[in-house]
């Protein structure tokens, strides 16, 4: 959000709002296995000036995807923690290729106004050469004498 101040107030998917508990509530975890992600890094909440957690809605989602992939899935904390991060590379990637391509976009349409302003600028005395037809004509030339001679 480039140019334009967030709100301070504004709730987003990435404010932090959740105590540990209500967190583990939301997630159906036990806070001492958020504590153990936390230090495994796999959700990193957060902290207070006061070092207490603070998680978001977004926490909560991944506190749940991995409780998914780990019970569901049978991964190993290990793989889970490979997973999520290839997941944030991919999503890094995805949004540096719209990045590039609005660039590339961008450069394409200064580059198709400038081809305009250039045809714009043709002179209009001029007459688009046609290709003659062949034809069996010869034509000789012959110089004119030099003056003098």
């Amino acid at each position: 959000m480039e140019g334009r101040r967030r709100n301070p107030y504004e709730l987003t998917d990435e404010t932090p709002v959740y105590v540990i508990s209500v967190a583990a509530q939301l997630s159906g975890l036990h806070p001492q296995t958020l504590r153990q992600y936390d230090r495994l890094g796999l959700v990193s909440p957060d902290r207070t000036a006061g070092r207490g957690r603070r998680y978001s809605a977004r926490d909560i989602e991944l506190l749940r995807q991995v409780q998914q992939l780990s019970q569901d899935e049978g991964i190993n904390l290990a793989g889970i923690k490979r997973i999520i991060e290839l997941e944030n590379q991919v999503a890094a990637l995805q949004s540096r290729i719209a990045e590039l391509s609005a660039a590339v976009e961008g450069a394409a349409a200064a580059m198709r106004q400038r081809e305009a302003q250039v045809h714009a600028s043709y002179r209009r005395d001029l007459v688009p050469y046609t290709d003659v037809q062949q034809t069996s004509a010869l034509v000789v030339w012959r110089p004119a004498p030099k003056r003098g001679e």
